[in-house]
């Protein structure tokens, strides 16, 4: 049994929350933790403490509180937000780790701030397996709350994967910004296995994604995931098209537009994201209805008209050898 470090709270003990609060059981923190939906028998049995309410909770930890949210982004956050500031005391620390827009986090610490309460965005990466084994966490806040939970940060972290980015909401924003990252690196990813799939001939491409990560430019944790579904499903053939996500880069968009940074790459995934999930193309059929009526271009397939792609650029694609 390893020697308790620390005493931290929890709310929110699904995906995120509950690995979190495995990997701080395992590592000597005492950990308290409450949802709507109550613990599960896993955590319980790695020694989590059950509260059943705000209060329970606020009455087992010991002053100043320092106390994680892992809940989706939205206004359960808000709601839990506004139920901490009135039950938690002046000195205490809520980390919001999960995904919430950076404006309300600033929004956020400052009606906290009035009461006392010191509020950190703790944006959190890696995923489920981050959570339990070591996450990235990208932290706003003020320098005194930041330096009491930076220890506690640092050993849920994988070596080097904390960073205080700076003050309040910047925690956030950094961990929106790489999710618009992540999405430009998931869309060139995407269309270079599209590639692959298409190419004249039949490609090794479990081979080819194990090869580019090892040792390649393009080596990455993304690539190893592309490579790892793709053995697992056999290919593409009964994986569906649609691709669901919660929105948050559409925050992004809309941040740089008002910012007048042009982000084409990240801004374009989001467009492709969202044209997965048409099923039945009709932005395709509204171009086509279109092109039929200032072009009497034909509907659907046109061997014909095809052909003309094979001529349209210059240079020296192989498409005959």
């Amino acid at each position: 049994m390893m020697e308790e470090r620390d005493t931290i709270g929890i709310i929110g003990l699904g995906r995120m929350g509950g690995n979190l609060a495995l990997q701080a059981l395992e590592k000597g923190f005492s950990v308290y933790g409450y949802d709507n939906a109550g613990a599960t028998n896993d955590l319980l049995a790695a020694g989590l403490k059950n509260c059943l309410s705000f209060q329970e909770l606020k009455d087992s930890l010991p002053h100043p509180r320092i106390v994680f949210i892992y809940v989706i982004a939205g206004p359960i956050v808000e709601a839990i937000i506004q139920e901490a500031a009135a039950v938690f005391d002046p000195g205490d620390i809520i980390l919001d780790g999960g995904n919430s827009y950076w404006g309300d986090s600033l929004r956020r610490y400052r009606m906290l701030k009035e009461r006392g309460i010191n509020f950190i965005d703790c944006g959190t990466s890696g995923g489920v397996e981050g959570a339990r084994h070591g996450a990235c966490f990208m932290v706003g806040g003020e320098p005194e709350s930041v330096e009491r939970v930076e220890p506690i940060l640092k050993s849920l972290a994988v070596p080097g994967g904390y960073v205080h980015a700076g003050p309040p909401a910047a925690g956030h924003f950094t961990k929106l910004v790489h999710n618009g990252i992540e999405f430009g690196m998931l869309q060139a990813i995407g269309e270079g296995v599209d590639l692959l799939e298409k190419y004249r001939d039949k490609l090794n491409i479990p081979g080819i994604l194990e090869n580019w990560n090892h040792g390649s430019v393009i080596r990455s944790w993304l690539i190893e995931l592309m490579g790892r579904a793709y053995n697992e499903k056999g290919g593409f053939e009964h994986v569906p098209s649609h691709v669901e996500d919660t929105g948050e880069v559409n925050w992004l968009v809309n941040d740089a537009m008002q910012m007048e940074v042009p982000i084409p790459v990240i801004a374009q995934s989001v467009m492709q994201l969202i044209a997965s999930r048409d099923q039945d193309k009709t932005w395709a059929k509204a171009v086509a209805m279109m092109r039929n009526g200032f072009g009497n271009h034909p509907f659907g397939p046109n061997e014909y008209i095809a052909s003309y792609r094979s001529y349209s650029r210059i240079g020296d694609f192989p498409r005959d050898l």
